[in-house]
């Protein structure tokens, strides 16, 4: 049973919310290495699936006593919108790591992370207990400006296309935190279950897109590639994901999309660190921005 959902961010949700943004930042520079090194795009989406489900049933099986699937075929009304949502999902990634690969790291975890942005507005039309106060939205402005200008100057044509994807798979995001939030079966859904329709209901769309895009093959990848799949598969779709949603079942959906505003900052940060790509000095100032925005949306 889902406990009652608290009104704030407490300690422990903001000290996760800290370590989940820091490990998606470094999620795209992950995505960029793989790519670089043997895995193809849309290949990589299905292989960190095919590695997370696993350790999902695992986890399920450890923490209950009973095999993972049984424990998630329990009949309680979520099963069409919970395959929507793995549809959704795989929308999600196709978009994501298609754009990744037509432009740079930094890009697109900056405008990824403008899904904060479209889950707070799709909260505040569509979830009755989640809306924001004139200061609050204010807050996100606020911090979804700062994003903007993290930017600095965009690339120009050559990565117009990527940005856009990745653009498309942050709205897409937005919508699929907000149908998880505002239908009841999902809402008192444990955090594994809909992670797993997140996993198995995707797998069968991007099967189907690695196959159109002629990337269904063993890749020669680098170690280096196979450690970053394995970071992504284990870290990122499994644990982060788990933990996200966990946390959308007990915290207001909006102020926890504020600060995912952070992430794009830290992935800018790690994309130069580790890929070279440009820092400029508007990250500053952009991080004033997103902070400030922050204390607004959840003072």
């Amino acid at each position: 049973m889902i406990p009652l959902q608290r009104p704030r961010l407490d300690l422990l949700a903001i000290t996760i919310m800290l370590v989940l943004c820091t490990l998606w930042g470094v999620q795209q520079v992950a995505s960029k290495v793989a790519l670089s090194q043997g895995i193809p795009p849309i290949l990589q989406a299905v292989l960190r699936s095919l590695l997370a489900g696993p350790l999902l049933l695992l986890w399920i099986a450890a923490r209950t006593g009973r095999p993972g699937l049984a424990r998630l075929v329990a009949p309680d009304g979520s099963l069409w919108p919970g395959l929507l949502s793995g549809l959704m999902f795989a929308v999600e990634f196709i978009l994501l790591f298609t754009g990744v690969q037509r432009t740079s790291a930094s890009h697109a975890v900056v405008l990824l992370f403008t899904g904060g942005f479209f889950t707070a507005a799709g909260a505040h039309l569509f979830i009755p207990n989640e809306r924001l106060t004139p200061a609050q939205a204010a807050g996100l402005v606020l911090a979804f400006l700062g994003v903007l200008v993290t930017v600095g100057q965009g690339g120009g044509p050559s990565t117009l296309l990527g940005d856009l994807l990745v653009l498309g798979c942050a709205v897409i995001w937005g919508m699929t935190t907000v149908l998880i939030k505002a239908n009841p079966a999902l809402q008192h859904c444990p955090a594994e279950k809909i992670l797993a329709y997140q996993l198995f209901g995707a797998l069968p769309l991007l099967t189907v897109a690695t196959l159109l895009a002629g990337e269904m093959h063993v890749p020669e990848a680098t170690p280096l590639a196979w450690a970053s799949l394995l970071f992504q598969g284990a870290v990122i779709a499994f644990a982060s994901y788990l933990a996200w949603f966990w946390l959308i079942a007990r915290y207001p959906a909006g102020r926890l999309a504020a600060f995912s505003f952070l992430s794009p900052l830290l992935g800018v940060v790690a994309a130069g660190l580790l890929l070279g790509d440009p820092l400029t000095p508007w990250l500053l100032v952009g991080l004033v921005l997103v902070c400030a925005g922050l204390w607004m949306v959840n003072r």
